[in-house]
C-alpha cells in the first residue's frame, strides 16, 4: 500500500492534497491510472458527485476488456450497468409520467425507450468527457473511435449505478436530471411527430372535441429554404402554432405548443392566446 501511495503522489504532485481519503488500493490499476494521469477531482467535476466509496467508481470505469490487467479481486462495470440501467428507467419514468400528463401508457413507453437508448446515452457521455477515465483495452479503446456507442452507454449506467449505492436514490435521480432530463434539444429530439400529434388525438377525441385540424398560416422563403407556419384547431378553437421547414415539422411543433397549454391546466375552452376559429 505504501508503495502504491507513492507511485500516486508522484504522478498527481499537482492535485496530492486532492487524492480521496481514505485512497483505496487499486491493485493492478495503479499503472493504468498513473499513465492516464488520472484527475479524481475533475472526474469528480465531470460527474456533479462527491464519492464516498471510490471502489465503486473505478469498477464502474473499468470495462471488461481490462480484466487482463487488474488482480482476480476486481471485476468489471457490467454488474454497476445493470442497476444503473434500471435506476435510469425508473428515474426517467417518472419524470415522464408527472412531466406529460396527457400522454397515454404506449406513448410514455415509447418516449422512454427513445430517452434511455444507446445513442443519446453515448451522447451524453461523450460530453461528459467520460472516455477520459475509461479503463480498457487498446481494442476497446479503437471500438470507440470506430464509433461503437455501448462501451459509452454502459459506462453511463454504470457510473449512475455507483452513484446510487453511493448516494442513494436522490443523488442518481439528481445526475439523470441534470446529464440527461434538462436538456431540452434530448427531450426534443426524443419526441418525434407520432408523439405530439397521436397524444393530442387522444386528448381531443377522449373529451369529445373531435380531430385536430391543422391549417397552413403562412409559407415563407425560398424554394430551398421554404419555411411554414401552421395552427391546430380542436373544436372550434385554435390552440396552437408551429412553424417548420416542412409541413410535418410544423404540424408537430404546432402540436406541441398546444399540449403544452393543456399540460398546464388550461382547458381547450378558456385558451385565447391563438385566434379563435370561424368555419
Amino acid at each position: 500500500m505504501k508503495k502504491f501511495l507513492r507511485v500516486l503522489l508522484r504522478h498527481f504532485y499537482p492535485l496530492r492534497t486532492f487524492l480521496p481519503r481514505p485512497l483505496i488500493d487499486l491493485g493492478g490499476t495503479a499503472q493504468q491510472l498513473s499513465n492516464k494521469r488520472f484527475d479524481f477531482r475533475r472526474f469528480e467535476r465531470t460527474i456533479g458527485y462527491s464519492p464516498r466509496n471510490w471502489d465503486l467508481f473505478v469498477q464502474s470505469l473499468l470495462h471488461r476488456s481490462y480484466l487482463q490487467f487488474v488482480d482476480a479481486r476486481w471485476k468489471s462495470n457490467e454488474r454497476l450497468e445493470f442497476l444503473g440501467d434500471s435506476v435510469l428507467n425508473s428515474v426517467v419514468a417518472e419524470f415522464l409520467y408527472k412531466s406529460f400528463p396527457v400522454l397515454e401508457e404506449g406513448n410514455l413507453t415509447k418516449l422512454r425507450s427513445r430517452l434511455v437508448n444507446r445513442r443519446i446515452l453515448a451522447q451524453r457521455a461523450k460530453e461528459l468527457h467520460i472516455t477520459e477515465f475509461l479503463l480498457l483495452s487498446s481494442s476497446a479503446v479503437q471500438s470507440i473511435d470506430s464509433g461503437s456507442e455501448s462501451i459509452l452507454a454502459d459506462a453511463f449506467e454504470a457510473i449512475l449505478g455507483a452513484i446510487y449505492l453511493d448516494g442513494g436514490a436522490d443523488a442518481a435521480k439528481e445526475f439523470v436530471y441534470r446529464t440527461l432530463l434538462a436538456d431540452r434539444d434530448v427531450l426534443n429530439s426524443a419526441q418525434t411527430d407520432d408523439n405530439y400529434k397521436s397524444a393530442l388525438l387522444e386528448y381531443a377525441q377522449r373529451n369529445s372535441l373531435g380531430i385536430p385540424r391543422y391549417s397552413v398560416l403562412k409559407e415563407e422563403g425560398p424554394e430551398h429554404e421554404r419555411r411554414f407556419t401552421i395552427e391546430v384547431i380542436v373544436g372550434n378553437q385554435s390552440i396552437g402554432t408551429g412553424s417548420g421547414r416542412s409541413k410535418k415539422d410544423a404540424e408537430q411543433s404546432a402540436a406541441a405548443q398546444a399540449l403544452e397549454k393543456i399540460q398546464q391546466g388550461q382547458p381547450v375552452s378558456q385558451l385565447h392566446d391563438e385566434k379563435d376559429f370561424r368555419p
